[in-house]
């Protein structure tokens, strides 16, 4: 070998076929049937809702990095994938107003002013919806819908409000049946838009794990340790609760599939992922068993994306061929 025929590159030395567009795109092929059911069992309202939150999120991120004079990106769909992730948070009954707030929250704040794509330290698509919940609670907890299973519902006046499952689960007033197990697996019941169908968002979970889009430590740690909280630990005593159905209903499956595991905004090493699930799985619990507020998967999220620093600093793997001493290293 001549010297001339020796190539001298930066890092990274290692690269993958896979690329930004390619991962989003994916995830919104994961995220689509759970869509579909929404649509399907709330009306085309949920389809404008999904409709104005992606709109707003892309044109809030091209407006943004117009303005600063950066390079457009909306070309590769994580805007995309946040604004359909806050129409999946939503109420169908939900003023068109409230998406774009969201979305303006989600991009600008948690998203572009802190570096943009890979640089944010929370998961845009729950800091907006974490903004609408503390901003405007009645209309983020109140106008919750049964299903109309029509595509001619779009105003929210034609449709009966109700609580959530797990809202009456938690007031007492709901004792699960098989029928309520096979409605919340189908998405046959009232929620948001995109966390009803358990059944769908887990398929599309499983397809992330297939193409490795995303790793099984994550939703599996968080999974599990809600699945064990909630059927332990329950108000009115030990081993009283009813575990799947919490897993099945509410924004578990939404949240672990397609949200904790954010690149950004989780741990890189399998150890790290795996406390990190576990803690979102913990405090999920604590929220739904004992806090005042029926769900808690969002904030549990946001919480932990707190966390990823030092999860990381302690989970990290150690250097091959360097000692702790050398070079001012410290553990």
């Amino acid at each position: 070998m001549e010297p001339s025929d020796i190539v001298i590159s930066s890092a990274p030395h290692i690269r993958s076929k896979s690329s930004i567009e390619n991962i989003m795109i994916a995830v919104l092929i994961a995220l689509a049937p759970a869509g579909l059911a929404g649509i399907y069992f709330f009306g085309l309202r949920a389809l404008v809702l999904i409709a104005v939150c992606v709109a707003s999120c892309v044109f809030f991120e091209a407006c943004y990095q117009k303005i600063t004079k950066q390079a457009i990106t909306v070309s590769d769909c994580s805007a995309i994938v946040t604004g359909v992730l806050i129409a999946y948070n939503l109420p169908v009954g939900a003023p068109f107003w409230m998406p774009v707030v969201g979305s303006f929250v989600a991009i600008i704040i948690a998203k572009q002013l802190f570096g943009g794509l890979g640089q944010n330290f929370i998961n845009p698509a729950l800091a907006g919806r974490a903004f609408l919940v503390a901003s405007y609670t009645p209309q983020m907890t109140a106008e919750f819908t049964e299903p109309v299973r029509t595509l001619a519902y779009i105003a929210p006046v034609d449709a009966i409000s109700t609580a959530t499952p797990l809202g009456l689960l938690k007031s007492g007033l709901l004792t699960p049946a098989g029928s309520d197990y096979v409605s919340a697996l189908l998405g046959n019941i009232s929620g948001t838009i995109g966390e009803t169908s358990a059944i769908l968002l887990i398929l599309g979970g499983i397809f992330l794990l297939v193409t490795r889009v995303i790793s099984w430590h994550i939703p599996v740690s968080f999974i599990a340790v809600v699945l064990a909280f909630t059927f332990v630990f329950q108000p009115d005593g030990f081993f009283c609760g009813y575990p799947v159905y919490h897993a099945i209903t509410g924004g578990l499956m939404l949240g672990a599939f397609y949200m904790a595991t954010d690149y950004s905004t989780s741990p890189v090493t399998p150890m790290g992922k795996l406390i990190f699930g576990a803690g979102c799985g913990l405090l999920t619990g604590l929220i739904r068993v004992y806090g005042g507020y029926p769900e808690g998967v969002s904030y549990s999220i946001l919480i932990m994306n707190l966390t990823v620093p030092l999860i990381e600093r302690v989970t990290k793997p150690k250097v091959y061929g360097i000692r702790n001493s050398e070079f001012g290293i410290r553990n």
